[in-house]
């Protein structure tokens, strides 16, 4: 039987996979710090289930490509709210 240390990572895995979802997006979601979600999937995932990592992977992957788009969208909504008070 695993225990809550080999289940966690699995958990994240799966919901981060399933939703394509960023690594801060998943610690919010589970209450729990960006740093454990990202030890979790990129570290402790592989050695437990390798397939689920490769899906977990494709997902960080996409998500770094993507961040500096985020970014920059993230600062024109910060403008753009503070010229509208």
């Amino acid at each position: 039987m695993l225990d809550s240390d080999d289940k966690r990572p699995v958990m994240l895995g799966e919901y981060l996979a399933a939703n394509n979802v960023t690594v801060r997006q998943t610690a919010a979601h589970f209450g729990i710090s960006k740093s454990t979600v990202h030890k979790d999937i990129t570290v402790r995932l592989k050695e437990l289930d390798e397939e689920l990592f490769e899906r977990v992977r494709q997902v960080l992957d996409r998500n770094k490509a993507l961040r500096h788009i985020r970014g920059g969208q993230a600062t024109r909504n910060k403008y753009k709210a503070q010229t509208k008070e």
